[in-house]
């Protein structure tokens, strides 16, 4: 791995923009929840692990070595028509606030840089049906979100591989239609790309990952393996500001399965799209911050809940060395 030199020090910021950005908001996905009703969704009424978006731009990227902070909020908006009802609509509105602490390691290992984190989620998630008067809703904590990743930079190129899970200790009821919690253990492992230039400022990153779903001892059900590819490509058009797109494609690969599946083989699958906008600045001599706001809009839904999310992402992570002045600050990093 190549040493991190100053004028690629604003790649290494954004730790948590790329929160979405390094895979730690898993927590997050367990508040995209739906009722327990015999609805055609998958991913067992509609819940996944893993929260689509969760990576983004320069989720690739080396980061600074240390301690390194981020706190998120997450807010997701999704619908669903119940089938042979067109009048009864299953509505999911969630509030989620995550605390991430991640650290990352000095001395190379396997010649990248190591990492590890941890999602704390803590938030409210309210669940209504149109035209009956029915709702329910949860306010705690949501279930864990662990990861270790390693990355790797050769110029402009970056390259990263991680490895997370689901620890299911989240506020959870199988009998309540709104939960912070999935109910059940689960594994995504992946890898990704990231492309940033720091002459030009351009920059584009892709991550591919795989969910595998350990069984729901509740409820029986066991949801089938999910596959999910998070983008962004974004353009510093200063030192300090980013502008971009960001979005994600998500696919049930296998069909759900147990005893408790009574709904047969449905495999879910949605898209989302939407702009973004990050800031970068000092905070003392020793720490640099960063603010990204984003959102996305869902379209092509299949046997999931559809709707829109927004995160506004704050990260405190170790400063840089100084950067020397540029000669054109509206496109030198």
């Amino acid at each position: 791995m190549k040493p991190c030199t100053p004028q690629k020090a604003i790649a290494h910021l954004p730790i948590l923009a790329r929160t979405h950005k390094t895979a730690f908001i898993l927590g997050a996905a367990t508040l995209t929840t739906l009722v327990t009703a015999p609805v055609a969704v998958a991913d067992e009424n509609g819940r996944s692990f893993w929260v689509p978006g969760l990576f983004g731009s320069l989720a690739a990227t080396p980061q600074q070595p240390g301690w390194s902070f981020a706190s998120i909020y997450y807010h997701t908006s999704v619908s669903l028509t119940v089938p042979g009802n067109v009048n009864a609509r299953l509505n999911a509105d969630a509030d989620l606030g995550l605390a991430i602490t991640s650290y990352a390691f000095a001395s190379p290992v396997l010649g990248g840089q190591a990492a590890v984190s941890l999602l704390v989620p803590f938030g409210r998630n309210r669940v209504s049906v149109d035209a009956t008067g029915f709702t329910d809703s949860v306010i705690g904590f949501g279930d864990l979100g662990p990861q270790a990743s390693l990355r790797w930079n050769f110029g402009v190129h970056n390259w990263m591989t991680y490895i997370t899970g689901d620890i299911p200790i989240g506020k959870y009821g199988s009998s309540r239609p709104a939960n912070l919690g999935i109910g059940h253990g689960a594994v995504d492992a992946g890898g990704g790309y990231s492309y940033f230039n720091p002459q030009t400022g351009h920059e584009f990153s892709a991550v591919l990952g795989f969910t595998y779903n350990f069984n729901n001892t509740d409820t029986q059900y066991q949801n089938g393996v999910d596959m999910h590819i998070d983008w962004g490509v974004s353009q510093f058009v200063t030192q300090q500001w980013q502008v971009g797109l960001v979005g994600y494609f998500y696919q049930q690969l296998s069909c759900d399965s147990g005893s408790g599946n009574r709904a047969g083989c449905f495999q879910s699958r949605v898209n989302g799209i939407g702009p973004q906008i990050g800031h970068i600045f000092q905070i003392g001599e020793h720490h640099q911050g960063y603010l990204n706001l984003r959102g996305y809009k869902e379209f092509g839904a299949e046997h999931r809940p559809e709707g829109w999310n927004v995160w506004l992402t704050f990260a405190i992570t170790p400063a840089t060395a100084p950067r020397p002045t540029p000669s054109n600050p509206m496109i030198v990093k």
